[in-house]
């Protein structure tokens, strides 16, 4: 799917991950309606399966929200990263573990009201552990969970991160249609 060039902006803040632009919308009415956008290159999700039953998922310390998550590990984009590239690097960094088969699922948007960050789903099977290569502060650990306990902690509130549960649920459709 082709992404719509953005409209002009103006730069309010660049960061190293990220910059908010305010945009300007010419409405039907002739009016403009000017919106702050964050502008964000991308990231990928990657869902681990150790076993056809168990699957890793992460704590991660997310200082944004000042709390441990539970999540599917994560990546952003390297500038001109191809996503399955991205996917390969965070399995391992985060995780440690290799994957022999890493196999897109989906894209989505996390957040279109804000920001335009596009996350990319992948599959990541036929796993080889290894020591993990996580960037210094992050603090995270692996937690290997069965299948079945892992969709209770999407439906009981144990998982709050949207790209994880988009990924458990989204994957555990797929697997009961196949």
């Amino acid at each position: 799917m082709q992404r719509t060039p953005p409209p002009p902006s103006d730069t309010l803040l660049v960061t190293s991950r990220f910059h908010v632009v305010r945009v300007a919308r010419h409405l039907p009415d002739g009016t403009i309606k000017h919106r702050e956008v964050v502008r964000h290159p991308g990231a990928v999700t990657i869902l681990p399966l150790v076993a056809p039953t168990h699957v890793c998922l992460i704590r991660n310390f997310r200082v944004a929200v000042n709390q441990w998550l539970i999540e599917l590990p994560a990546g952003t984009l390297e500038a001109g990263e191809d996503p399955r590239h991205t996917a390969a690097r965070e399995l391992q960094e985060e995780t440690g573990f290799r994957a022999g088969r890493l196999e897109p699922l989906h894209t989505f948007y996390l957040s279109p009201g804000i920001l335009d960050e596009r996350m990319h789903l992948f599959l990541a099977t036929e796993l080889t552990p290894g020591p993990a290569a996580r960037e210094r502060g992050e603090e995270i650990e692996n937690l290997v969970t069965p299948w079945e306990e892992a969709l209770r902690m999407v439906q009981d509130g144990g998982i709050q991160d949207a790209k994880t549960i988009v990924g458990l649920l989204y994957y555990d459709r797929l697997r009961r249609v196949l």
